[in-house]
């Protein structure tokens, strides 16, 4: 270290000085005042030197020196030292500039390269002069040394006291650190029941975004901290989905004290050391994990279920099933091919869209053909059936459990609105107390505390017409009877209109593992294997469809009206003839003269066969052509028992049989005229009695 008059010649005085001001942490920055302001001070010191040119860089002010962070400041002094522009560099102690030994080397190789000085509160050190240089280096050493000891000394202390769960580390919302009792549940009763009812739901509906849209249709809401980390007060907004996977996700709700979840990772970036916190372990590799430390809203088992099912909702997971996320499809997520033992994927076809699952294999773009593919309709039924068929036995209990459930379900609702109607009138008394209070000649704050007073009496307002909606919209309770015949009708319950077709899901991933499905192509049939909890298995074989053949069936009286109209009609009398009896397709469709030909094709019915053919019966047209009358004739005939006749269903044509038409009572009929009534007495009396011969009389 030199003496000043040697150490600042004129040449360096003409230069500027640069004072670098830096504390580690927001909260030195914020606590640690005289610190600070000695830093500032440094200014006057560089101008008592003889500098006239003095800049202040206090840009890095929270930003720790260890080389991990950015430090902005520190590299506008280190550019403006590459430009030979600075000739003094004014710190209050060498752990300020740099507190890792690749920093603080690098700004003394700069300082020399320029003759650039480096002034503390100890003194002036020349780095260009081999006992100044070791000086510093030393100086740097020690600040990089001191560091190290702090840090470890301060994560010792950390983990010692985590290991015993006395580390007050920051607790969720619903959890309050006392200064007599430690750790306790916040007694805000309403942010227990919020709490509460987001696992209780959870636990229901098996799914974060459905407990989410269910907690916002009963317009319930969620604390939001408005003191930042303190969390002694709060402001309530409509809940949000993140709120919803923050307590269903953190250990600490179940009653778990657990310390160093997550971890930091370090990566080089432009040659710098780049470190980036917040990623999360597995819970094997917490640093402590204390189970049972506090009072929880739910147990570790609970817990560790709701993590698993998390899990499985979670789209785009390799391996496990995945979640029903509303498609027609119940069995997604649950088939595996049991050529390559790949999950079969779904997709969605048709017009009317309907499922068909495959087997996506990853060679798929070679152009190699996909293991199997078939339709979903039938292999779902099958499935279903076989599921309805399995739980049987438990159906009435369920029942009764469901009750119970609906009844629990229906009072936390009541329950939670309560508590919100509550707090809403003690804000609204505690607002016409202070309004009450305040002095009525101070215009400017009362005005303010009616405006206030106002807003909480229309919220008491809101919530009580809530609590009215919720009252006058519920319906009433199934009785237990009820539920038990429903119970026994399982196949009813399960088609239900009420029964949403994730629920569906839910109860198939709830019961069944998973299904391993194969096709047997020479019998054309879908052999599938579940595999159930509890490790029993079953078997189904279920007919695979051919190529083209929909899922929609035509109804058998239909086709029992084609198969006897067939030989004795025409295509398009038999679709005349369904449609005015109102029978339909198996899609829902009139019946044209195309559609009944195909039906015929599919079901191998002979086609029409007239009696010019050698056909053995005649339409009504036809048989007045033969007879060479018309057709009222021939139905009078039919009416008067003349004429015999049959027809398929009534109201459908007649059908004739050509042989009745040479019967001799049918020519007989025909050849009989039918002339009015008139009779033949001599004595009948003229109307007039005189006969008009023409001229006057």
């Amino acid at each position: 270290m030199t003496n000043v008059a040697e150490s600042l010649p004129p040449s360096i005085l003409r230069r500027k000085a640069i004072v670098y001001v830096r504390q580690s942490t927001q909260t030195q920055v914020q606590t640690n005042l005289e610190s600070k302001r000695r830093q500032y001070d440094l200014v006057e010191v560089a101008r008592a030197k003889g500098f006239h040119d003095v800049e202040l860089i206090d840009d890095d002010l929270g930003r720790s020196g260890s080389g991990t962070v950015a430090r902005p400041g520190f590299e506008r002094l280190v550019a403006s030292l590459c430009a030979g522009e600075v000739g003094a560099v004014l710190c209050f102690d060498a752990s300020r500039l740099a507190r890792n030994g690749r920093d603080w080397h690098h700004l003394l190789d700069l300082c020399g390269l320029v003759q650039a000085r480096v002034i503390d509160m100890d003194g002036v050190y020349d780095p260009c002069r081999p006992n100044d240089r070791l000086l510093l280096g030393m100086k740097g050493s020690i600040s990089e040394f001191e560091l190290g000891v702090l840090r470890a000394r301060m994560h010792d202390a950390a983990r010692a006291m985590a290991r015993r769960g006395e580390l007050r580390i920051s607790v969720p919302i619903g959890y309050l650190w006392d200064r007599e009792y430690g750790l306790s549940l916040d007694p805000d009763q309403r942010l227990q029941e919020t709490i509460g009812l987001i696992l209780a739901r959870f636990t229901e509906m098996g799914s974060a975004r459905q407990v989410h849209l269910s907690m916002v249709a009963d317009q319930i809401h969620f604390p939001r901290p408005s003191d930042g980390k303190k969390l002694t007060s709060f402001e309530w907004h409509p809940i949000r989905y993140r709120n919803v996977i923050s307590v269903l996700k953190n250990p600490f709700y179940a009653g778990v004290y657990a310390y160093g979840k997550s971890e930091h990772r370090t990566q080089i970036v432009d040659g710098r050391a780049r470190k980036t916190y917040g990623h999360g372990r597995a819970p094997d590799q917490w640093e402590v994990m204390l189970k049972d430390h506090h009072e929880g809203y739910i147990g570790w088992d609970q817990f560790e279920r709701n993590q698993r099912q998390l899990a499985a909702n979670a789209y785009g997971k390799t391996g496990g099933p995945k979640s029903g996320r509303g498609g027609r499809a119940l069995l997604a997520g649950l088939l595996l091919c049991g050529r390559c033992g790949r999950r079969l994927s779904v997709v969605y076809t048709g017009r009317y869209p309907q499922p068909v699952y495959r087997c996506e294999r990853p060679n798929q773009t070679l152009g190699m053909r996909r293991c199997m593919t078939f339709g979903g309709k039938r292999i779902d039924a099958a499935v279903t059936g076989e599921l309805l068929r399995a739980v049987e036995p438990l159906a009435i209990e369920a029942a009764l459990k469901a009750e119970q459930l609906q009844m629990h379900s229906r009072q936390e609702r009541k329950r939670v609105i309560e508590l919100d109607l509550k707090q809403a009138r003690y804000e609204a008394s505690l607002a016409e107390r202070r309004y009450a209070a305040c002095d009525p000649e101070n215009r400017l704050i009362i005005a303010q505390l009616e405006k206030s007073w106002e807003i909480t009496l229309q919220r008491v307002e809101e919530i009580e017409k809530r609590m009215r909606a919720a009252d006058a919209s519920e319906t009433p309770l199934v009785a237990a009877s009820e539920l038990i015949g429903l119970a026994q009708n399982l196949d009813a319950a399960w088609h239900a209109p009420t029964v949403t077709t994730p629920a569906r899901q839910r109860l198939m991933r709830t019961l069944i593992v998973d299904i391993v499905a194969d096709v047997d192509e020479a019998s054309r049939e879908i052999i599938v294997t579940i595999h159930w909890r509890g490790g029993q298995h079953s078997q189904l074989r279920v007919q695979k469809p051919h190529s083209g053949e929909h899922g929609c069936s035509t109804p058998e009286q239909a086709i029992a009206v084609i198969r006897s109209m067939a030989t004795r009609w025409s295509d398009e009398d038999i679709a005349a003839s369904l449609n005015r009896m109102g029978m339909h397709t198996g899609q829902g469709k009139t019946w044209t003269a195309h559609r009944v030909s195909s039906l015929r094709r599919v079901r191998d019915i002979p086609a029409y066969r007239s009696a010019t053919k050698d056909g053995e019966w005649l339409t009504m047209t036809e048989a007045a052509s033969a007879l060479g009358v018309t057709n009222h004739v021939v139905r009078r005939l039919i009416k008067d028992g003349i004429l015999a006749a049959e027809q398929v269903v009534p109201g459908a044509p007649y059908q004739i049989r050509a042989t009745d038409l040479d019967r001799d009572e049918i020519r007989a009929a025909i050849d009989r005229k039918v002339r009015p009534c008139r009779s033949e007495s001599e004595n009948q009396v003229p109307m007039f009695t005189t006969t008009y011969q023409g001229g006057a009389q």
